[in-house]
């Protein structure tokens, strides 16, 4: 088997990762803009985009292609003003959810949802500026969406519950890699994935 990428793989990559961005913004636009849900949005995208990316697992059989999707994902969100933090989270953990699938020889199921899990944290990157530079996210949030906004976000998301977010992000991501997995049972045996 060819290990090198090639177009296929490529256009598999930019197809599933356009996939997986719009099924996750159309969770995170609309409960966005309620603060409160901030600190779960990262959540509940995991839960929701784990039907394409267990698809997408279906076509994976090279190193590289989750760590690719998960800086591509990290990048589109820094356009879209949630911060570049992704991009380098998206290395890091999507070169970690790669490794866990190959060495499960991209064939094992229960590595799939643990490299799924791990992959999905590349979305901590989005919450860096809430946690680590309040004030200038503060005065971005004010600017967009007024200051009363901009002060519940902030009131929501006290240093402490990065460890919730994270926590919630991995564990949601194992549920929605259950239920894709479930919904794509047909795939994963033509694939030989067990």
């Amino acid at each position: 088997m060819n290990n090198k990428l090639q177009a296929k793989d490529l256009i598999n990559l930019g197809l599933f990762t356009v996939l997986y961005f719009v099924l996750g913004c159309c969770v995170a636009i609309p409960i966005g803009f309620v603060p409160i849900f901030l600190p779960i949005l990262g959540a509940l995208w995991t839960l929701i985009t784990g039907i394409p990316f267990m698809l997408f697992l279906t076509r994976v059989k090279k190193f590289g292609m989750v760590t690719l999707m998960a800086m591509l994902s990290g990048l589109l969100m820094g356009l879209t003003g949630m911060g570049y933090w992704g991009v380098p989270l998206g290395l890091i953990f999507g070169l970690l959810g790669d490794l866990i699938l190959k060495f499960g020889n991209y064939k094992s199921a229960k590595r799939s949802l643990i490299g799924y899990a791990v992959f999905s944290l590349w979305m901590v990157g989005t919450y860096i500026p809430m946690y680590f530079m309040v004030e200038d996210s503060r005065a971005s949030f004010a600017a967009s969406f007024g200051k009363e906004y901009a002060d519940k976000v902030m009131a929501v998301m006290p240093m402490w519950s990065i460890v919730l977010v994270i926590a919630g992000i991995f564990i949601c991501a194992i549920i929605g890699g259950m239920i894709g997995k479930a919904l794509l049972k047909k795939h994963f045996v033509k694939a030989g994935i067990v």
